[in-house]
């Protein structure tokens, strides 16, 4: 029998990126309260891109991050209310209104090489009396040695947690294993490390198993894989391998079952799975809530959606990048028609 293991469901927040940013709040609010009674151990709820998320950038929201979270903490009997800042979206004063609001955890997000620009604000949400967790996104982006260092940056910030972020979908089981390796190798002992997968390569469950085995204990997921490019996680399915692993946690898997199969599917506008789009992403090592808007890009200017997403890789774009995928596109569009 395994140690037993923290369940994160990202459903309600990096799957915003699966449809737009539109949950409704009636079914957002059902959500909630279901994946609360299936035993998750944490909800985390905000636009995609995390508190003040909503904008042309990255995609206005159907509601207000005040107006999702609003009248859900106290319908939650066991899981923590969560929430995600991005330093530069999301601000402290945004924070503050998100702990008014019954939020009792946080995840500070920055790219895998910005770990310092997110010591203040993890700092306040410590001092808020929040669970602070570090997420390094992007994580292949870097060495499981220099990573580690970031890693130790957002635990000498305060941090109870720093997760490995596999934004992309493009790290192999090899490379999460020397990633959680090196950062039990920084940090304290006490300080809990985390692994966040994307499904674009098709391993993220497998991944997020090696990780658990070489012990990280904060596991995202989210139903149905609900999340940006080919999702994440999915969050039934990794329980079921749980169980047959053994692993001690307290969710009930026939009920995430229904949840994905009865209420998430049907909602989402494009699948979420792994194709030849969504597949590119893992393989170039672009950002997977690129996506939509390399999709869009794709359709205006008459390309493939998978060239414009492996330029996207080999140009190193990363997160916050949105609005320079047009540009991408339109020079990819002048070089066709020019040759």
């Amino acid at each position: 029998m395994k140690n037993k293991v923290y369940i994160q469901d990202v459903t309600l927040r990096d799957g915003m990126h699966a449809i737009k940013h539109s949950f409704g709040k009636e079914i957002l609010t059902q959500l909630a309260i279901a994946l609360d009674q299936a035993g998750v151990d944490a909800i985390e709820i905000a636009h995609g891109d995390g508190l003040s998320g909503s904008s042309f950038n990255y995609g206005f929201g159907k509601h207000t991050d005040k107006e999702w979270l609003s009248g859900i903490a106290e319908q939650l009997q066991n899981a923590v209310l969560t929430t995600l800042l991005l330093p530069g979206i999301g601000t402290i004063e945004d924070l503050k209104v998100a702990k008014d609001l019954g939020v009792k955890s946080v995840r500070i997000a920055t790219h895998c090489t910005e770990a310092d620009i997110a010591i203040q604000h993890i700092a306040e949400a410590r001092k808020m009396g929040l669970d602070v967790g570090g997420f390094l996104m992007m994580a292949h982006m870097n060495t499981p040695k220099n990573l580690a260092k970031q890693a130790k940056i957002m635990e000498d910030a305060g941090a109870h947690c720093v997760y490995v972020t596999d934004s992309a979908g493009a790290l192999l089981m090899h490379e999460v294993e020397e990633r959680v390796d090196a950062f039990k190798l920084e940090l304290n002992s006490d300080t809990q490390i985390g692994i966040h997968c994307h499904h674009n390569l098709s391993l993220g469950v497998a991944n997020t198993i090696v990780a658990m085995e070489k012990g990280a204990y904060r596991l995202d997921a989210s139903l149905a894989g609900m999340g940006a490019g080919a999702g994440n996680s999915p969050l039934e399915v990794l329980i079921a391998v749980l169980n047959k692993m053994g692993v001690e946690h307290n969710c009930d898997l026939f009920r995430l079952m229904d949840l994905a199969d009865d209420i998430i599917r049907p909602m989402q506008e494009r699948p979420v799975r792994v194709d030849r789009e969504t597949l590119s992403l893992g393989y170039a090592g672009v950002y997977s809530s690129f996506l939509l808007h390399a999709e869009k890009a794709a359709k205006k200017y008459g390309l493939d959606t998978r060239d414009i997403l492996v330029e996207l890789g080999n140009r190193k774009m990363v997160g916050g990048q949105e609005d320079m995928i047009v540009d991408v596109a339109l020079d990819m569009h002048k070089k066709v028609n020019h040759d």
